[in-house]
């Protein structure tokens, strides 16, 4: 709320507040909010991805290539099944082979980015099919654009399935305290698997949302996501160290970055200047996380 009064304020004449800048806001955060939900359950679950970046490129990548060879369903199932191996990989390494996660997806993240820039040789791949572009991108139901529903049904599923089933309080508990959720029968290995399994997926259909809005896949897509969507997520109430997490707080995390970009720039402010302020949001927000969980 400070963010946006702030800026309500010093960009009062700038166009700040209008309708239209505010849609976009909405529209242009709606994939980082798609991850930062998959976030929330890892970093719950006292994991961490840092692979949704690299995976959102490959998978738009997947499913453009696909559509314009094999069509819609093709195309669709390709991405959010790439998204999903990709998350099955991580989880299984993290799971059973018993590696850290911060390594694991660390690892992920720079081969999926040279896997992204193999695939079609640095070029963009257009994406001209118009059902899949009214489906994750420019189209409209009921005069509300697909990505805000986009964003509505994720937020609405994650909420339900994060406080309402057995599977949310699991993931708690097992980022408050692995060991004493093993103790008392919880399956840690499978909620581990699990969680870096919806991250990869949700990061699949984020990269379908930019291929859908930008009519186009290319390699550099989410490749500058990765430290916004982590910003959204503890912003948002998540602590680093797991136990703790909300997927409403993500939302609001993600809007709240997303009318932090769009301000910095309507300020004029330098990309490395926006790159600062930024990081400085972040170190704060995560010096919080912290302060919190050692209390």
């Amino acid at each position: 709320m400070a963010i946006f009064l702030f800026f309500a304020i010093v960009l009062k004449d700038s166009g700040f507040l209008t309708v239209r800048n505010l849609s976009n806001i909405v529209l242009q955060t709606a994939p980082v909010t798609i991850m930062a939900i998959g976030l929330v359950f890892v970093m719950s679950a006292g994991e961490i991805d840092l692979s949704i970046g690299s995976t959102v490129g490959v998978t738009a990548l997947a499913a453009a290539v696909t559509i314009n060879q094999y069509g819609l369903v093709a195309g669709v199932l390709a991405g959010l099944g790439a998204g999903l191996l990709i998350g099955l990989i991580n989880g299984a390494m993290v799971a059973y082979v018993k590696l850290p996660s911060f390594l694991v997806t660390l690892a992920t993240l720079g081969l999926l980015a040279g896997v992204s820039r193999s695939m079609t040789d640095l070029r963009s791949v257009p994406v001209i099919h118009e059902t899949f572009v009214g489906l994750f991108g420019s189209g409209s139901f009921l005069g509300i654009p697909s990505l805000m529903w986009w964003t509505a049904i994720a937020v609405a599923a994650g909420h339900m399935i994060y406080r309402e089933t057995r599977f949310g309080a699991h993931v708690l508990a097992t980022g408050d305290n692995a060991r004493a959720a093993s103790v008392s029968g919880i399956n840690v290995p499978r909620i581990r698997l699990t969680v870096l399994m919806i991250s990869g997926t949700l990061a699949g259909l984020a990269g379908l949302l930019y291929a859908g809005r930008l009519q186009a896949a290319k390699y550099t897509l989410g490749e500058t996501d990765l430290m916004t969507v982590i910003a959204a997520v503890i912003v948002g109430g998540t602590l680093l160290n797991g136990g703790k997490g909300s997927i409403i707080g993500a939302l609001v995390g993600s809007l709240m970055m997303g009318m932090l970009n769009n301000g910095l720039i309507l300020m004029g402010l330098s990309v490395s200047d926006q790159m600062i302020v930024r990081g400085l949001i972040i170190l704060t927000a995560v010096a919080v996380s912290l302060r919190e969980k050692n209390r």
